[in-house]
């Protein structure tokens, strides 16, 4: 399996801020690694500071899970099989839009997470981050 280098993470980052710019959504980004370690990370002027660590949570949950975060929602309310899982494990997991594994040669090497603004941003945005790396 190959993992993210520093330079493909830097090209992650440049199409995430474009994209943010484009969109109008000032955010934070973070790109972890197979091993769930930051590898790169950006806050755009404007972001809430929350979003710093939200966007690491993200990325980290994302890997933890190889799946999009907005995909484990559904999993993790009261009465799902998961209930309880986002709060019981430590750092705790974000389950709501933004992260998502990145993939190359069908293996998962990472994963990016995105906060700073409405949900349906924050996933646009991590997209963009995703194909890049995958493209690099």
């Amino acid at each position: 399996m190959s993992e993210i280098t520093v330079e493909q993470a830097q090209k992650g980052l440049a199409a995430g801020l474009a994209k943010a710019k484009e969109i109008k959504s000032p955010s934070s980004i973070a790109i972890v690694d197979s091993g769930r370690n930051l590898l790169a990370f950006a806050r755009m002027d404007g972001a809430l500071l929350a979003s710093i660590e939200i966007s690491q949570r993200k990325a980290y949950t994302a890997r933890s899970l190889n799946m999009k975060t907005g995909d484990v929602m559904e999993y993790v309310q009261p009465g799902a099989p998961l209930f309880g899982m986002n709060t019981g494990h430590q750092p705790p997991f974000i389950t709501f839009g933004g992260g998502q594994p990145v993939s190359r040669g069908g293996s998962i090497v990472g994963a990016v997470g995105v906060a700073g603004g409405m949900v349906p941003d924050d996933e646009a945005i991590a997209a963009a981050v995703a194909a890049a790396i995958e493209a690099a």
